[in-house]
């Protein structure tokens, strides 16, 4: 046992020197362009922030103020990488061209990696809305959890996302609401993380799931409004229903409602209200 111990631990240092090396140029280019955002901070009446339509007879000064702090996450989205290894996802995430990021990328054997500060924008959610927000990059964590979108998540590797979002809940005090799935903000164009265990997260306070026990929704219930209070983006019904399916039901992803969806619908409607 001690020797698989000091294995795994010369293995983990080996990689960690070889990774520094390998990613030396790219925390050089974020180092100098996070120095870029703070000198930003620290001007006092940023010229950019000026109103150019007020008339030039408009006074316009700054005085600032003791009260302030930084902006924090709100929201924690889960992707799957669609790739094939972390070293496929950190090189894809360290080239200009891309233009996609994410806060952290979570390996197979659990290791995490994390690529922009908490506080700072990731290229990770793209174009998508949940309830009445429509930019998620500007106030989300993205989380990358490294999986093809076919093979099983490894039990380490939920561990690890486990304790991650249990951090960043408690670190921003983010609401259990909202973690949610790429899939759930972009119904139209995105299905990940596929066949993720929502369920096991949720009975760790991270994110909603319903109850083992649930009562029949009154003959009014509207299940495209419960979709909408909940978050999805209901301008395209099917779409909302296949997305809310992909992360509640998995088993069937049809566009329709069975009446075991509905009541499970209704049974987290009343949560989210």
């Amino acid at each position: 046992m001690f020797k698989e111990k000091v294995f795994i631990l010369l293995t983990a240092a080996f990689f960690f020197a070889c990774s520094s090396k390998k990613f030396a140029q790219t925390d050089r280019i974020y180092k100098k362009n996070a120095a870029s955002f703070a000198g930003i901070i620290k001007q006092v009446a940023p010229e950019n922030q000026k109103i150019d339509s007020l008339p030039s007879t408009t006074p316009q000064y700054w005085v600032g103020t003791v009260n302030m702090g930084m902006r924090k996450p709100n929201f924690v989205v889960l992707h799957h990488t669609a790739q094939d290894s972390t070293a496929q996802t950190l090189k894809t995430f360290t080239i200009t061209k891309t233009g996609v990021s994410a806060h952290y990328v979570v390996g197979r054997n659990g290791e995490i990696v994390q690529m922009v500060n908490d506080y700072l924008r990731a290229y990770h959610a793209g174009a998508g809305k949940w309830g009445n927000v429509t930019d998620l990059n500007s106030c989300s964590i993205g989380i990358e959890i490294d999986n093809n979108g076919v093979e099983p998540y490894s039990e380490i590797q939920i561990q690890s996302v486990l304790k991650l979002c249990k951090t960043l809940k408690k670190r921003y005090n983010i609401p259990v609401a909202n973690f949610i799935a790429h899939a759930d903000i972009a119904p139209k164009r995105k299905s990940d993380p596929a066949n993720f265990p929502w369920q096991r997260l949720a009975q760790n306070g991270i994110g909603f799931w319903y109850d083992d026990v649930m009562e029949t929704p009154p003959s009014n219930f509207d299940a495209l409004s419960a979709l909408r209070i909940i978050g999805y983006d209901v301008s395209d019904a099917k779409a909302a229903v296949v997305a809310f399916k992909r992360h509640f039901i998995q088993t069937d992803l049809s566009a329709t409602l069975s009446e075991n969806d509905i009541k499970i619908l209704f049974n987290l409607y009343k949560k989210y209200l």
